[in-house]
């Protein structure tokens, strides 16, 4: 989330780095402000009645119970029925007090949530995707005699890359695979 990571590693570039000059007539630009415009006036019409915090709290307690440390199949294919479930919800019940005009935290909470939501439901589908332990994430289905996680370095070897594909459609699956040429893959021991 960027949020927490770009106040610590963009200063530093940005005030190493030579940059064009940028304005605002390139049709990007215009595309992109009208585009957070358009959201910030769609999550401000909602007039619900719970705030982004209640969801956020709701969509916390999914991803811990059903895609937390210990997972299986079960919970996070539950898990996403409850996120779809949530995010419609939000964006039918959503109260974001005040407006867009002056210093508004509920609205900019609002928007990550809606960001998180999204984001949650391409992390429970990438953990059902993966067919193994790895590290601390434990899939119950995939462990050792001795109830260690159970890697399968042959076939999960890569890093997976989730394409946004549009409003209500599944994300996109792209494979990009790993190669160890300085290091070998070892399996970690909790014991």
């Amino acid at each position: 989330d960027g949020y927490f990571v770009i106040p610590y590693t963009m200063g530093g570039y940005l005030g190493g780095t030579r940059l064009d000059e940028v304005n605002t007539s390139h049709p990007a630009f215009t595309e992109a402000e009208a585009a957070a415009k358009a959201r910030t006036e769609k999550l401000l019409s909602i007039k619900g009645k719970r705030t982004a915090a209640s969801f956020h709290r709701d969509l916390g307690n999914i991803m811990w119970e059903y895609c937390g440390m210990g997972r299986n199949d079960a919970g996070m294919t539950k898990a996403l029925k409850l996120i779809a479930d949530l995010r419609g919800e939000f964006w039918q019940n959503l109260l974001i007090p005040g407006s867009e005009k002056d210093l508004n935290q509920s609205l900019e909470r609002a928007g990550r949530v809606a960001d998180f939501l999204e984001f949650a439901e391409v992390l429970v589908t990438d953990a059902l995707a993966r067919r193994e332990s790895c590290g601390s994430h434990f899939n119950e289905a995939f462990q050792t005699e001795d109830h260690e996680a159970l890697r399968d370095d042959e076939n999960m070897c890569h890093a997976a890359v989730w394409e946004y594909a549009g409003e209500g459609k599944a994300p996109i699956f792209n494979k990009e695979p790993l190669v160890f040429e300085n290091v070998k893959l070892t399996v970690r021991s909790y014991k």
